[in-house]
């Protein structure tokens, strides 16, 4: 049997490659570095919850006080058209900061970051900061799973601070890196 299926020399030629690439399986940095992908798709994954709760609770709104134009009402009412507005403004704030969640950095694996700051450490912040985003992220989707779009237009304010805290724990989080 030759030596090529020998699962030595191939796991050495293995390892030489990714070291070559820049990659250690057992480096603390490419593990937080994974667990930060990770976090940060388990949070897009609650937000996203959050927003289909909201976008239920909107169907429920539209179906209630939007009912199809008849003889006798052939214009909606005003006001129930603005509340649905304000539940998809909701929704789609919801949605962009599941965008924005997905799209945010990680520190390069390169020797130029590497000289200018230490990546575990910058990685381990992250993971603080992450951390955050996740209760915050939980708290809103617990907040409006299971109410009705007229609670969440009475409680609008509340739901707004808690966006604002998220884009502000988005931002900070965005700082670390620059």
């Amino acid at each position: 049997m030759p030596d090529f299926y020998d699962a030595g020399p191939l796991a050495q030629i293995a390892i030489n490659l990714f070291y070559g690439w820049g990659y250690n399986f057992y480096r603390t940095e490419n593990q937080l570095r994974a667990d930060d992908q990770l976090i940060r798709a388990r949070v897009e994954a609650l937000l996203q919850q959050a927003r289909d709760a909201v976008e239920t609770s909107q169907s429920a709104y539209r179906r209630e006080f939007l009912p199809p134009p008849s003889r006798a009402k052939p214009r909606p009412d005003p006001q129930a058209v603005a509340g649905a507005q304000t539940l998809e403004t909701i929704s789609a704030a919801i949605g962009a900061l599941g965008a924005k969640i997905r799209a945010l950095p990680v520190p390069e694996n390169d020797r130029m970051a590497q000289r200018h700051r230490t990546e575990a450490e910058t990685l381990a912040k992250l993971l603080a900061a992450d951390q955050l985003l996740t209760g915050q992220a939980e708290l809103l989707r617990q907040t409006v799973t299971g109410q009705t779009g007229s609670w969440i237009i009475e409680n609008l304010a509340q739901l707004n601070a808690g966006l604002t805290a998220i884009a502000e724990t988005l931002h900070n989080r965005a700082a670390l890196l620059a």
